[in-house]
């Protein structure tokens, strides 16, 4: 896959996945944003982490040549010949072309996953019909020992490929040894000879020149006279091969061993064929323990292709580069879409219930007393204003998909308001506001003398303003109250208190021509303090008159005379003369 294309999948992964963040999970606004900065940051890494390893893989397959892999649009078998398949390529050849296959040669262990990254890049619409094809020659190698590791070495790489193949290939096992030493038969040598074992076929069955495969047995009693002897030799080899491939090959492939899977062959081929050998190696081993007969001698540059085992391969259909691309971003959109579903349904199911239990909580309710009950009516009230700008305006996003669930919610919603009405309001309880009283407060020392009780001759102006705001009226009563300091004589105090007040009242009395029974005249003395004593500003505070109205029946009559009421801790009333 492209870098490019890496890099639009993962952008359009993280504009889905933002959007189903922002508009439709139910989220608070804190945690949306938070899963938004985790979502980028993510995709962040993830295009670095795709941009480093397009990097490093570039410089892996740097040393490859892509001239040496099929077309795009091959549609025979692709082979990674691996074991000791060099034989069946020429000297400096990376790859070989048959009529049903293309073989790619990896020289060594190490080699094969980076063929098979190759591929899955450069050629991922060829990986369903690539296999794995095994050639082993067991008279190249001379110890166990060293051939167990050979095959464990290949096997391992054969996993690693697993992550570029989309899995674990098919496998097929090609087997050639030399078959047994013959005399020269009347019409020349025979060619090499392939015995296969597939699942489509039962038994092992020999490969003949037009396609025909019988069984072994059958291909020996029909065998001429002439080669008969001959067909014997290469049945014993049969055996004796599928002896040593048992104890030797399939004990390895068939069993799984530590973190190396079973890999049971999917064809196996044996082939008798001229093999250049090694002295004393594992066929002649073998083959010595069975028979005195020696192998042939002949040898051949170039080994058979192993095409026989092709057409028992599995084969499917395999995706271009683009329907690749365009699969993975449908499987993102079809993950968005059912992760957007999923949100709608739990959104439409919070409504449901919301509404279902303001629903429930209002028929319960039977309004007595009616607060509850109105309040329920309220939140009911709500939902369907709610509901009903949805139905007018369209509905969110979020409850959408299909799943909305808000229609059926509207006509119960509209019969519980309107089956109940709350009972009307008490008429309102008209109440008399009553005036608060009015006071006005003198300073003395701008009135009188210090220790003095006669108005000064400057006193006027500020009695003349007092006047304008104290007006006398039918049941008001004007109180003139004397305050002093805690200086002196308390009595002295609360003796010079009364006389300034009553002084107040006579200049009230005659310049403004207000009854006296309108007056109610008190000395407190230093009783009543309004500031602190302890500081001059305090002290001068407290040294005062005060002017108040105060509500009273019947004053301002002339028959009234105000007196203090005993009751009332010494408020000023009036009481009626006889």
């Amino acid at each position: 896959m492209r870098e490019s294309s890496r890099f639009l999948l993962t952008i359009l992964a993280l504009l889905l996945a933002l959007w189903l963040i922002l508009g439709f999970w139910p989220l608070s606004v804190t945690s949306q944003w938070v899963l938004c900065l985790l979502a980028v940051v993510a995709a962040g890494g993830i295009a670095w982490c795709q941009r480093r390893h397009q990097l490093s893989r570039r410089d892996a397959l740097s040393r490859f040549s892509a001239d040496h892999l099929p077309p795009e649009d091959f549609q025979g078998s692709v082979l990674l010949a691996i074991g000791d398949a060099a034989s069946c390529f020429l000297p400096g050849q990376p790859f070989c072309e048959s009529r049903q296959g293309w073989y790619l040669q990896a020289e060594s262990p190490e080699q094969l996953p980076m063929l098979a990254e190759q591929l899955a890049t450069l050629r991922p619409a060829l990986l369903p019909q690539v296999a794995v094809m095994l050639v082993l020659l067991p008279e190249r190698h001379t110890s166990n020992e060293a051939f167990g590791q050979h095959l464990r070495s290949w096997q391992r790489a054969v996993m690693q490929c697993r992550h570029w193949l989309n899995g674990q290939p098919p496998l097929a096992v090609a087997l050639m040894v030399s078959g047994p030493t013959q005399a020269e038969s009347p019409d020349g040598p025979e060619p090499a000879r392939w015995f296969t074992i597939t699942p489509a076929l039962t038994g092992v069955r020999v490969r003949l020149p037009g396609l025909d495969t019988p069984p072994v047995a059958q291909w020996l009693r029909e065998s001429p006279a002439s080669v008969r002897l001959s067909r014997h030799s290469e049945a014993f080899w049969l055996e004796a091969l599928q002896g040593w491939f048992d104890q030797n090959v399939g004990a390895f492939l068939n069993t799984r061993e530590g973190d190396l899977p079973a890999m049971r062959p999917n064809a196996l081929g044996f082939c008798l064929t001229p093999v250049m050998a090694s002295a004393d190696n594992l066929w002649q081993q073998h083959i010595a323990a069975l028979t005195a007969l020696p192998p042939s001698n002949d040898i051949q540059e170039r080994l058979p292709l192993p095409d026989i085992l092709l057409e028992s391969l599995p084969r499917r259909r395999g995706l271009s580069r683009a329907q690749r691309h365009w699969w993975q971003a449908g499987t993102i959109v079809g993950l968005f879409l059912l992760l957007a579903m999923l949100a709608s349904f739990l959104n439409n199911q919070r409504l449901v219930r919301s509404v279902g239990d303001h629903l429930a909580l209002y028929h319960r309710l039977d309004g007595h007393p009616p607060a509850p009950k109105v309040q329920a009516q309220q939140r009911l009230r709500a939902d369907s204003n709610l509901l009903d700008d949805w139905l007018r305006r369209g509905t969110p996003l979020r409850y959408r998909l299909g799943l909305y669930q808000g229609l059926r919610l509207i006509p119960p919603v509209e019969a519980a308001l309107s089956d109940w009405a709350p009972p009307p309001p008490p008429p309102p309880v008209i109440t008399q506001v009553v005036e608060a009283p009015k006071s006005v407060r003198l300073d003395s020392l701008a009135l009188f003398d210090s220790g003095k009780a006669q108005l000064k001759a400057g006193s006027t102006k500020v009695l003349i303003t007092a006047l304008m705001g104290i007006k006398a009226k039918p049941g008001w009563l004007i109180v003139v109250s004397g305050h002093t300091d805690n200086t002196g004589n308390p009595q002295r105090n609360q003796m010079l208190s009364q006389q300034r007040a009553e002084a107040v009242r006579d200049w009230m009395r005659d310049t403004g021509d207000v009854p006296e029974s309108c007056f109610a005249v008190q000395g407190y003395g230093a009783s009543r303090p309004v500031a602190t004593n302890d500081t001059p500003e305090g002290r001068a505070l407290n040294r005062r008159v005060e002017i108040s109205l105060v509500p009273q029946a019947d004053a301002c009559r002339p028959d009234a005379t105000p007196v203090p009421s005993p009751d009332n801790g010494g408020a000023l009333t009036t009481e009626m003369e006889n």
